[in-house]
């Protein structure tokens, strides 16, 4: 069995269907990543899973349980993170409470600080800034501070919607070699990418939305030598 399933879901946002009929798995250990252009669902399969949205039929199991209908903070706990599309942090905290803001749902004191301990270990920029102000920090380092945050839930799946966006190429580059250090280190992922080129070249596995339908699905590698995902999203 998968460590998350997403079973023939159906999602509307009022009268408009945004997902139809979509189904992925996400197997223990693996990095699998969403990839389609704007508007094609990636995010809306995100919120149904981390239960913002609530599909209008399908279902969504994680670790054998079915949280279809399961409060956000419920599923939190029971051990899905996600690091937003724009961050999301609180600009007005510091590094460091934000970190803490991750492990809300925690009470294993020690625990919490040997995550918090693995995260400046990850992002040796976020200790040097630990002291510092999330709101001024540079868009790079709020990317690091939102992954960070979502790894301090200890969570077994980690959801990241759209880690590059808007970053230089230098650490683009950075921010996709810590995706695989964070996976290696045993952390499944699912990851939404706009830059389908860095995510089809971290992904285990991978599927192609668009306008809310599954047109393709196969290995990272498979779908990078594909013609049809070549001409449609890297620009070949």
């Amino acid at each position: 069995m998968a460590l998350l399933e997403f079973e023939g879901v159906d999602a509307f946002y009022g009268r408009i269907q945004a997902l139809r009929k979509v189904s992925i798995s996400v197997e223990k250990g693996e990095v699998v990543a969403l990839i389609g252009s704007n508007g094609a669902g990636k995010t809306t399969t995100l919120r149904t899973i981390s239960g913002l949205m609530h599909p209008t039929n399908g279902t969504v199991m994680f670790d054998g349980r079915d949280i279809t209908h399961t409060r956000p903070s419920r599923i939190v706990e029971l051990g899905i993170s996600q690091s937003p599309e724009g961050r999301r942090l609180f600009p007005r905290m510091s590094v460091v409470d934000n970190l803490f803001m991750g492990a809300y749902s925690r009470n294993d004191r020690p625990g919490i600080a040997s995550d918090m301990e693995r995260v400046f270990t990850l992002f040796p920029r976020l200790l040097e800034r630990r002291t510092q102000i999330a709101g001024t920090l540079s868009g790079g380092e709020q990317q690091m501070l939102a992954m960070g945050r979502a790894l301090m839930a200890r969570p077994k799946v980690m959801m990241l919607d759209e880690p590059s966006l808007g970053l230089a190429p230098i650490l683009i580059e950075t921010i996709f070699s810590i995706v695989r250090e964070i996976n290696s280190q045993g952390t499944t992922v699912l990851l939404v990418e706009q830059n389908a080129h860095k995510a089809l070249e971290v992904a285990n596995r991978a599927y192609v939305l668009e306008t809310g339908v599954i047109a393709q699905q196969g290995t990272g590698r498979d779908l990078l030598a594909s013609e049809e995902v070549q001409k449609a999203y890297l620009g070949m």
